[in-house]
């Protein structure tokens, strides 16, 4: 996890929420919707009463139940006597779960205190949200995923299979509530970079929407985590006789794509507002969901897109960090290390950005200034024979998308470390799944040609990374700009001086993206939203920080990130058209936004009959 010193305080935050173009008035566009739902309540009512109540994680309080609430929710003396407040119920938890022996202990403890009261959990997970990110999410929900069939414990989210088809219009309503605002859907085809991990896939959305909560303000009774169960081709699970997934090859095709079109119908047709991102699907069937739904209804994928706008802006600060302008964008000469689904969507995403300030006049012209590698080597011209790796042969071939990359002056499946020394790249990027692809002799050469090498080794968890922090620091003699998927200590280099070390994960740009989207109640999650996310993000972190190395704030300050991300993401959606809930007029977008966080505290319940 970051260092306490890499944390940008929340002033430093704020600022850069004053500096952002939200201090104009909004009118009241054309709209159907009012904000007024997004309003914490005062008071929370209820249908249940007794063991219900305290058995139900979102209206328990456990031992903070008041005497009044007690006797009319028909609890009394169902729960201790003495009344303790959330402050006591906090340092049970916290000295409980600081005698847990590892990681994966915390992770099921801290389940487990979802599973019972999610008020607290939220609490204590936002007070120490640094030190329990890497628990709840990205590297601990790695081991989780893999180990989930074999520490379950209780039901979360909802489950589609290949033995329901035909029957999922009627099971959305299975859900026990009507409003949901994010919903978080994976295959498990591609979990981090841990491949094919089927149902066990369910606990990233889990992790992802507790994060959405934790950070985004997203109230925890309005999102929806969801396993799309199409098999597994993953044997190890299949001979597993505790695996929970349906215990057959995937499927694939015209079938699995059905499958998931009926799941889309069913879900947009109870939640037709609801924010849904694609998460963990394999390359190609990410692209070909994302192309086929991101013009019919509010989505996005996680891996593709939000990636995509935290490395953006990682590269932005890096700029800033190494003395240049972020519209020198297009002088930095990339090499991607990944051409799947989340190497090609982060360049897209660079592209995107070096066109729209200008300096390159297409997407032609910016393609020149990444070259893109994959497995096989780099993507270049198969007709160019070379000494380097004469018998290598690309056996698939490319799709459009990865097409775009050819290097046609370079021979096809150029091993890395030449493609560094003949490109000389100011950056490189890792997003492969696969540790140690990042060599000593490749990152050596970067940082001949280069003061502060940028060097980014982007794949989860931090075991899958693609060199670790150390090595990076010590290849380029503590000069690199660093930055990983899963968080590294900071490195001391032994002369006083520490290598800083940044998570450029995407835990800084979703909960914020969320918040904006559903604040705004947009119709379309659109690229404009993705390339400002980038850009919101570039610009937190202090001169003297970003002299440091420092690019991004500390994970303490995601809340903060969220709120300037997603009033910027808000404005965005006015301004293209797509927000369809209504404003006062007058009012601050940025209050709007602040005012719509969820604040886990406990609140009178008051029970009424049906």
């Amino acid at each position: 996890m970051l260092s306490s010193t890499c944390r940008t305080s929340s002033t430093r935050v704020s600022s850069c929420l004053r500096t952002l173009n939200i201090r104009r008035w909004y009118g009241a566009p054309p709209a159907v919707q009012s904000l007024d739902p997004r309003r914490d309540k005062t008071v929370q009512v209820t249908n249940s009463r007794g063991v219900n109540v305290i058995h139900d994680p979102l209206l328990s309080k456990g031992t903070a139940f008041s005497i009044n609430e007690r006797e009319r929710l028909s609890i009394r003396g169902l729960v201790p006597p003495r009344q303790q407040e959330m402050d006591k119920q906090l340092l049970r938890v916290k000295r409980n779960l600081d005698a847990c022996d590892n990681p994966l202990d915390k992770f099921i403890f801290l389940s487990s205190l979802q599973d019972r009261n999610e008020t607290l959990f939220y609490k204590l997970l936002i007070q120490h949200l640094e030190e329990l990110s890497g628990i709840i999410y990205t590297p601990t929900v790695g081991l989780a995923s893999q180990k989930s069939h074999s520490i379950y414990r209780r039901s979360r989210g909802m489950y589609f299979s290949s033995q329901d088809r035909g029957a999922m219009s009627a099971m959305v309503y299975n859900w026990p509530h009507d409003e949901v605002d994010v919903i978080v859907v994976t295959d498990g085809s591609r979990v981090l970079g841990l491949g094919d991990l089927g149902a066990n896939g369910m606990q990233i959305p889990i992790g992802k929407l507790s994060l959405y909560v934790a950070a985004g303000g997203i109230r925890p009774r309005a999102v929806l985590p969801v396993v799309l169960d199409v098999g597994t081709n993953n044997e190890s699970l299949l001979n597993d006789p505790l695996y929970l997934g349906m215990d057959h090859p995937r499927l694939d095709g015209e079938e699995y794509y059905s499958f998931v079109e009926e799941w889309v119908t069913a879900v947009t047709s109870r939640w037709p507002n609801a924010l849904i991102q694609f998460e963990d699907f394999k390359y190609p069937h990410a692209y070909n969901l994302l192309n086929k739904y991101q013009k019919k209804i509010t989505c996005f994928n996680d891996d593709i897109q939000s990636t995509s706008a935290i490395t953006l802006a990682g590269i932005l600060a890096s700029l800033k960090a190494r003395g240049f302008q972020q519209d020198d964008l297009s002088e930095e000469r990339i090499v991607c290390v990944g051409a799947g689904s989340a190497g090609v969507g982060v360049c897209e995403g660079i592209i995107d950005c070096m066109v729209a300030q200008g300096r390159v006049r297409t997407r032609e012209e910016a393609y020149k200034r990444i070259w893109m590698v994959d497995h096989h080597g780099l993507l270049g011209n198969n007709e160019i024979v070379d000494d380097a790796q004469p018998d290598a042969k690309r056996m698939n071939e490319l799709d459009e998308r990865q097409s775009c990359y050819i290097k046609q002056d370079l021979p096809d499946c150029l091993p890395l470390d030449q493609v560094v020394e003949r490109v000389k790249p100011s950056v490189i990027l890792g997003l492969t799944g696969i540790p140690g692809v990042f060599t000593e002799k490749a990152i050596r050469t970067m940082a001949q040609h280069h003061e502060r090498p940028v060097v980014f080794p982007l794949s989860n968890p931090d075991t899958h990374a693609e060199c670790s922090a150390e090595q990076a620091f010590k290849w380029t003699d503590g000069r690199a700009i660093f930055a990983s998927g899963s968080p590294f200590k900071d490195v001391d280099l032994g002369d006083g001086r520490y290598g800083r070390t940044n998570q450029c994960n995407n835990s800084y740009s979703f909960p914020g993206l969320g918040l904006g989207v559903t604040v705004s109640r947009a119709s379309r999650v659109t690229p404009n939203m993705f390339l400002e996310t980038a850009r919101v993000i570039a610009n937190l972190a202090s001169r003297s920080q970003l002299k440091e190395g420092i690019l991004f704030p500390g994970v303490q300050d995601l809340r903060n990130v969220a709120l300037a991300v997603g009033t910027r993401v808000c404005e965005v959606a006015y301004d293209e058209g797509v927000a369809t809930a209504k404003l006062k007029p007058g009012e601050l977008l940025a209050d709007v936004v602040r005012g719509s966080m969820f604040v886990p505290d406990y609140v009178p319940l008051v029970h009424q009959p049906y």
